[in-house]
């Protein structure tokens, strides 16, 4: 079952919601809050896999909320709002999902589908081998083969784990752990890998370091992450 917490300050709102997600039958509603504060207890007590979260809230709004959750264990965050011109905001704040009110059900359908997607393939780790030499990707509906090779930097956000090449960011249900022991890539921080032979420089910064890519991209070092990786290129 896929948990999920409903954050709406409108409680019919809320209930609609409800109701279309217990019509999946795979869904759990652990909860259901009428503001950010309650919203932060229950996230930390229950730990959902899914949040469906308002943006305009009184006092907190959905944003701000997202900005106060731990990264490290934070849920997928699909947010549900009357307001389109939020859409942009919300997924530089890396939303998974972002729905308008009022709900459409075969949109709705097509969010969870993808929360479906995103959690399945953790099963699939016992049947890679022990080496990988591609990735299997995707991006919207094209599943794409990306060569280990050809791969610069690998990051992990609320959308989930994206795999950069130089020419392009694609999607990966592989999660950063496999990548990190089935591949060369490098831990340099706890959301990113970086692959040695993608690194063009390594600055060195106050709070830990960032790498610039051979195509120019940049990649934040962590100061935890910053000596091993430095020793990988003969650098003390």
């Amino acid at each position: 079952m896929i948990s999920c917490l409903i954050v709406d300050d409108e409680p019919y709102a809320r209930q609609e919601l409800a109701d279309l997600l217990l019509q999946a039958g795979d869904l759990e509603i652990v909860g259901q809050c009428s503001n950010a504060l309650e919203a932060m207890q229950a996230i930390s007590k229950h730990k959902p896999d899914l949040l469906f979260l308002d943006i305009q809230m009184p006092r907190i709004s959905g944003m701000e909320l997202i900005a106060m959750l731990n990264p490290e264990e934070m849920p997928r965050v699909v947010f549900v709002t009357a307001y389109d011109e939020f859409a942009v905001r919300a997924f530089d704040n890396h939303a998974f999902d972002y729905l308008l009110k009022p709900l459409d059900e075969k949109r709705l359908k097509q969010t969870l589908e993808k929360v479906r997607r995103d959690l399945r393939p953790r099963a699939l780790d016992v049947l890679l081998p022990q080496y990988l030499e591609h990735l299997p990707c995707f991006s919207a509906n094209r599943l794409k083969i990306i060569a280990v090779k050809d791969v610069e930097y690998v990051f992990s956000d609320l959308g989930g784990i994206h795999v950069a090449t130089a020419k392009e960011k694609v999607h990966t249900e592989l999660t950063l752990k496999v990548l990190e022991e089935k591949t060369p890539l490098l831990r340099c921080h706890r959301q990113y890998l970086v692959a040695p032979s993608a690194i063009a420089e390594i600055e060195v910064l106050e709070a830990g370091a960032e790498v610039t890519t051979h195509s120019g991209a940049k990649v934040p070092v962590s100061r935890r992450f910053l000596k091993p990786l430095k020793q990988a290129f003969g650098f003390q």
